[in-house]
């Protein structure tokens, strides 16, 4: 095509075609400009607390629509923390995109620690901390573990749905999972802070959590409220029994799926 172009073209138009074919397209473009380019897909929800990134990948889940529709997820567990957050600091998992952050954190008097291994739960967790201006939240891209290791983390089912809130630590990689860290609420949190609250919704893996907690437990005396997901033993596992029901700790009472542990 370029013979046609020389022989009816101005040479001012010949000269603007060949520049336009040097143009690559936005495509391409992407692909060699931004070859790790992947927008976080989310909408932005408000309740009386503030604002939330929510993921488009989530919508499904009960808190996603909860806030969508302007409303308060968990709202007498979110009103439970507030009641105590003055005494010290907060340990909050799984943070999901940060549906308790808006609520908890401006009432905290210390640091709110937040913890989500799901890597696109964090990345929203991050902008709800960012709409809100939330100054003391130490938010950390990890899960909770008897001790510091990389494991990994299930985010999508079989099909490739992402499982958004329901997304869970494993000990063995399995189709739809990614490697994550593993940390220790004891390797993590200073010795010289004071930690007011416990709260672990880390779908079945609550009792690890607790037995990398021991010496904070044993040191502040939090209160600790912990999700029973069905099926549950966690209550009557012979461990929790023994180190933490054994430490004085007796449930008080029960909100929204959660147990609520006081030292007595």
């Amino acid at each position: 095509m370029q013979h046609v172009w020389k022989k009816f073209l101005p040479k001012t138009i010949q000269r603007s075609l060949l520049q336009l074919r040097q143009i690559p397209s936005r495509r391409s473009f992407h692909k060699s400009i931004y070859p790790q380019l992947h927008a976080l897909k989310c909408r932005t929800g408000y309740n009386k607390y503030g604002g939330y990134c929510v993921p488009e990948s989530a919508i499904h889940r009960p808190a996603a629509r909860k806030i969508l529709a302007h409303e308060v997820y968990e709202p007498d567990t979110i009103e439970l923390i507030r009641r105590h957050s003055q005494a010290g600091d907060i340990v909050h998992a799984g943070t999901f995109f940060g549906d308790f952050l808006p609520a908890i954190a401006p009432t905290c008097k210390g640091l709110v620690w937040a913890f989500e291994p799901n890597p696109q739960s964090h990345r929203c967790a991050q902008i709800t901390c960012l709409l809100n201006d939330l100054q003391n939240v130490n938010l950390q891209h990890a899960g909770l573990g008897e001790r510091s290791k990389s494991s990994f983390v299930q985010t999508s089912n079989a099909a490739g749905e992402e499982l958004g809130g329901a997304s869970h630590v494993l000990d063995t990689q399995e189709v739809g999972s990614r490697e994550v860290s593993i940390v220790s609420i004891d390797a993590t949190i200073p010795s010289d802070r004071q930690v007011s609250i416990i709260q672990l919704d880390v779908e079945g893996y609550e009792e690890q959590a607790l037995k990398g907690a021991l010496q904070t437990i044993r040191r502040c005396k939090p209160i600790l409220i912990l999700e029973i997901v069905p099926q549950s033993q966690l209550l009557q596992s012979p461990w929790l029994i023994e180190n933490i029901l054994g430490l004085g700790y007796q449930q008080s009472t029960f909100v929204h799926g959660n147990a609520v542990l006081i030292h007595s």
